[in-house]
């Protein structure tokens, strides 16, 4: 079982570490205070002791899960991507969203700090 986000990306071919490299560098820049994990066999962050995001990689897409509150507020801008109830799927074969990422990312920050602070 991983246990260091550091092995997790470690394990996947070079320009899939590439990606998730740049997602983990994204939250962490984004959430200096974001506390790193596993849940669900996949690196997960955390704020004020709950779920911020998570990600994955497999064998076609990266998934990103950052609740079902952080896609509903960015529902159209993540509309061509593949959607599961606080989860969607980019595909490796086209370009990363990085910059929408990073605005989830805050959504999700804001939203733990008025929640649970």
């Amino acid at each position: 079982m991983m246990t260091s986000i550091s092995d997790y990306i470690a394990a996947f071919p070079t320009e899939v570490q590439e990606v998730l490299t740049q997602l983990r560098t994204i939250i962490l820049e984004t959430v200096p205070d974001a506390e790193e994990g596993f849940a669900y066999q996949m690196p997960s962050f955390k704020t004020h002791g709950k779920p911020l995001v998570y990600f994955a990689a497999f064998k076609n897409h990266i998934g990103l899960y950052a609740t079902p509150t952080g896609h509903d507020a960015f529902k159209e801008r993540l509309a061509g991507y593949k959607q599961g109830k606080g989860s969607v799927q980019f595909p490796l074969n086209q370009p990363i969203p990085y910059d929408l990422i990073r605005e989830i990312v805050l959504f999700r920050m804001a939203e733990n700090k008025a929640k649970y602070s």
